[in-house]
């Protein structure tokens, strides 16, 4: 490799590490002061100590916000998986009329920037006579994290061969009969790794929030925004560590599982 060639890996390196540097630099420093002694977080650190944490649980205000988080992020996770499911078994293995404007509709929600969406959806309600409530939070969450579960059972589904499915039809079983003991089995990982990142789209949602929860209720995300408003505190640190092991750890282990399932399917089919 000529020295022009070698000096420009060493750029593209140099420059792939900064990048690196720059997204993961802030999420280090929350996690760092989180643990922090000193009630005034900064760098050099006082010390080490977990009392933050402490008296972030004391707080009622961000259990309520964990609890409305939490239940509302289970149901979105669970109704996305089940609709995504269907959505996806149907544009993947039927054909009918309107197929790729059904698709079109259903992935639009990644394209268009979640305060439009916001704004949209609570106009709409409006419009005709609705405030905001749970229901519409629940709607705008579902609306949200829908699309990426129907991309990723598409993308298992179409890698499942589909005379695994018609052999079982010629061997006497029912449509029912043959999604529930060949294809949900087949496609459990990506149902999986969909279900955690439903839930964590949910959880971490904020701008949406904002427009869509009811007067006087709090998610975790617009709880933080509201901490912020009136003073950067140390809990604040340590509830944002909280939501970055939620929100980063839950993804990681369902692509670990995902991952552990295919395999074992492979071996097994082998």
């Amino acid at each position: 490799m000529s020295g022009e060639g070698r000096g420009g890996w060493i750029l593209i390196k140099v420059l792939t590490v900064l990048v690196y540097v720059f997204m993961f630099a802030p999420i280090a420093v929350v996690l760092i002061l989180s643990v922090n002694s000193s009630r005034f977080g900064g760098f050099p650190m006082a010390g080490f100590s977990l009392q933050w944490y402490g008296k972030l649980f004391e707080n009622e205000a961000v259990v309520r916000a964990f609890h409305t988080s939490l239940w509302i992020g289970v149901l979105t996770a669970v109704v996305c998986t089940g609709l995504g499911t269907m959505a996806a078994l149907a544009l993947v293995r039927y054909e009918f009329p309107g197929k790729q404007w059904v698709n079109a509709l259903i992935v639009g929600p990644i394209l268009v920037p979640e305060t439009v969406l916001g704004v949209g959806l609570l106009l709409a309600n409006r419009w005709v006579g609705l405030k905001p409530n749970y229901g519409l939070l629940l709607a705008g969450h579902i609306l949200l994290s829908l699309p990426y579960v129907v991309l990723i059972v598409q993308a298992r589904l179409i890698g499942v061969k589909r005379v695994y499915e018609e052999a079982a039809w010629s061997l006497g079983a029912n449509r029912w009969q043959t999604f529930k003991e060949i294809t949900m089995p087949l496609i459990m990982p990506a149902m999986l790794a969909g279900l955690l990142l439903a839930f964590t789209i949910s959880f971490d949602n904020v701008s949406a929030s904002v427009f869509w929860r009811p007067p006087g209720v709090e998610t975790m995300p617009t709880e933080i925004l509201g901490m912020l408003k009136v003073s950067i505190s140390p809990e604040i640190n340590a509830l944002g560590a909280l939501m970055i092991l939620i929100t980063v750890g839950l993804p990681l282990l369902g692509g670990a599982v995902a991952r552990l399932l295919i395999r074992r399917q492979t071996a097994t089919n082998t």
